[in-house]
């Protein structure tokens, strides 16, 4: 089948970008000494989890326990949860999901740490425990390193402290390294080991040699690239596995064309950008607005005509997957295959 023979809009994943772009940052992994554990929220398919841990990944990253669950059951069985996870219901399908797999999580509050001391200490279950630590991200994690020590020293039982992990703002590495050095340092004063050091980020995926004391690597986006991470300097439009197909579907003005692609296909991320993504055939025009399910293209001319096709490399290619249920994956122009986009939606 022929890409022209699906309807649209619709996300395409060429396979062979894929692939070489897993075999790129295992590459550069394997020869710079740490491990990738890369993070399935940017394409949710459990055959391209199984794919990355094939090619030399130690296991996978999931933000939600959703997630997680999703990936076990398709024999995913080394699996972090990069998130706080709190409540009675969680906890307990957290300590169901422990004695299916090597299982670690994330704490940043004695809340969290109390509630993984409790549930393990009730179900008799295991699990590895990292602290999450603020280098300058500004989302989670503790603010000191006597923080962290103290979150550390409070695990107990089945809830085994194992390290640290971060999350960096892009373009962040360098004061990320300067604290972890710092956070590192208390540990080693404090007489703890610290089995792991988790980092992550896809824009700063090939400085990760620079940070010292990461054992592992965390990106996400590296699978399918996207706009953003052109821009940032990670990677070619060449790079780029995955395009949203779309439909010229109007043409009111000269100047104004419409695509049946908006929010719920593109996403209304700009990341800094000037535009909602990028059409590879026709780089001087310029995707200006979005609604729903309205796509606006601006140009003074060279715009499509209605019923042509354009291929979009969107801004941010995580959000994309969880919009779609299924993903045609490609080979040039020739469909080869049909992914259910399995954990799609699962943000519980």
């Amino acid at each position: 089948m022929n890409i022209d023979s699906l309807s649209t809009p619709c996300v395409l994943i060429d396979i062979d970008r894929v692939k070489a772009n897993i075999k790129r940052a295992q590459d550069y992994a394997d020869k710079n000494g740490f491990t990738l554990r890369p993070h399935i929220k940017t394409h949710k398919i459990p055959s391209f989890a199984h794919m990355q841990v094939e090619a030399g990944a130690c296991g996978i990253t999931c933000q939600k326990l959703g997630e997680a669950e999703v990936m076990a059951d398709a024999g995913l069985d080394d699996i972090l949860i990069s998130y706080n996870i709190i409540g009675f219901d969680k906890l307990t399908r957290l300590a169901a999901l422990a004695k299916r797999v090597r299982l670690t999580v994330a704490a940043d509050s004695l809340f969290t740490v109390n509630g993984y001391n409790q549930i393990a200490a009730t179900t008799g279950v295991t699990f590895d425990v990292l602290i999450e630590c603020d280098t300058g991200g500004g989302r989670c994690g503790v603010q000191t390193p006597d923080e962290a020590i103290t979150l550390a020293s409070t695990l107990k039982g089945g809830a085994r402290f194992a390290g640290v992990m971060t999350y960096p703002a892009a373009g962040g590495t360098e004061k990320m390294a300067e604290k972890l050095a710092e956070i590192l340092s208390s540990f080693e004063k404090a007489n703890i080991a610290v089995k792991t050091v988790s980092a992550g980020g896809t824009p700063d995926l090939w400085k990760a040699h620079t940070v010292p004391g990461a054992t592992e690597y965390r990106p996400g986006t590296y699978i399918y690239m996207d706009r953003s991470q052109v821009a940032a300097g990670a990677a070619t439009q060449d790079d780029c596995a995955l395009t949203i197909l779309a439909t010229v579907v109007s043409k009111p003005l000269s100047d104004r064309a419409i695509i049946d692609a908006g929010t719920k296909t593109l996403t209304s991320d700009l990341l800094g950008m000037k535009g909602f993504g990028h059409i590879t055939s026709l780089p001087d025009v310029l995707i200006s607005g979005l609604s729903e399910e309205h796509g606006i293209l601006s140009a003074k001319d060279g715009l499509p005509e209605i019923g042509e096709r354009v291929r979009i490399i969107p801004n941010h290619a995580c959000v994309v997957s969880n919009m779609f249920n299924m993903v045609y994956l490609v080979s040039g122009t020739t469909v080869i295959n049909a992914l259910p986009v399995v954990a799609r939606g699962r943000v519980v």
